[in-house]
């Protein structure tokens, strides 16, 4: 929904792509990235055809799945603008990757006759601003040193694609530095190359009403904030009530089959049995025993109204320290 270029890049080439290898494979070698050819022979409308269409499979999934991902920046910025920087990238990268090749045979001695084919260029230039402004969030830990977190996913994709071809590391290169370059606001590329208003205008009256998706009915409508940051937090607290309502709900249902009882010896291990160098299979005294935490009935009312036994919320509040959001937190998520 409202990201019909990035629609039509998703469906289009990948259509295309999937046709050239399975049915039409003696038309490929029109879509190939051959720069000996575009050197010695002027072939320029390989530069076009060779940086559109993938002809590996896995270039195809790799960079659809990226565009996917990337179709936040169409909806952030606009179609137009997006297309610009699309534009922007897709030509600083061509020329970016003939300085590449020299270079290499210059420094290295490599000859280098042909690249991996297809929109490859501008989908790593995309990483930059990826980087730059989409916000780093935490997700989990693995054996917790290791931070998940929104973006990975993303970067794990990236790097796949980097991996998929001898030479696809200069395509990366050059899609990355016309993608800083473009973005930088000292060179002012984005003024230059741009697309125009009354071509965004053309395709927007003919290839938008082709690509473009309804509105998702499922969709509850939030209030418009005054700025994108205070839109963008609305739609953060809709989905973080959704998702409360929905563990509340899925918390009702095991309790009713678990006849209401609620395992806090797996719910608070390190709270209800803490151990020392002298623990010996007794009972601590009553003396050492520390007194019982005092419990808002302000904090208790509100954990009731979400759905909690009066007791599970008294025994919640008490092992986390009175801290209502931990006390919450333990009691949806088991």
């Amino acid at each position: 929904d409202k990201a019909p270029l990035s629609k039509s890049l998703l469906l289009v080439p990948s259509a295309i792509s999937i046709l050239l290898t399975l049915l039409f494979q003696h038309y490929q070698k029109f879509f190939a990235y051959n720069l000996q050819a575009i050197k010695e022979d002027f072939q320029i409308w390989r530069f076009v055809c060779g940086r559109a269409i993938c002809l590996d499979l896995k270039d195809t999934f790799c960079s659809s799945l990226l565009i996917y991902n990337f179709r936040i920046f169409e909806r952030r910025y606009g179609s137009r603008k997006f297309s610009s920087f699309l534009l922007g990238a897709w030509m600083l990268s061509a020329l970016f990757d003939l300085l590449l090749v020299e270079i290499a045979q210059y420094i290295f001695g490599i000859t280098i006759n042909s690249l991996p084919s297809g929109f490859l260029g501008p989908v790593f230039a995309l990483f930059v601003p990826f980087y730059c402004s989409i916000p780093r969030v935490q997700v989990t830990q693995v054996l917790g040193h290791f931070s998940i977190t929104n973006k990975t996913l993303v970067y794990i994709l990236g790097l796949q694609l980097l991996t998929s071809g001898s030479y696809i590391w200069i395509l990366a290169l050059s899609g990355l530095i016309s993608g800083i370059c473009y973005n930088s606001s000292i060179l002012k590329v984005h003024r230059i190359l741009c697309v125009p208003s009354w071509v965004a205008k053309i395709f927007s009256w003919t290839l938008e009403p082709i690509f473009s998706s309804a509105e998702p009915t499922n969709e509850i409508r939030v209030g418009m904030g005054a700025t994108v940051d205070i839109q963008r937090q609305q739609r953060m607290e809709l989905l973080d009530r959704q998702i409360m309502m929905s563990q509340v709900a899925q918390m009702r249902q095991q309790r009713q089959q678990q006849g209401g009882m609620i395992n806090w010896n797996r719910l608070f291990p390190p709270l209800r049995h803490r151990q020392n160098a002298n623990y010996q299979d007794h009972r601590p005294s009553d003396q050492d025993t520390p007194p019982p935490t005092e419990v808002s009935e302000e904090q208790v009312a509100r954990l009731m109204e979400m759905g909690f036994s009066r007791g599970d919320a008294l025994e919640a509040l008490r092992a986390s320290n009175n801290d209502l959001n931990v006390a919450t937190n333990f009691l949806l998520q088991h």
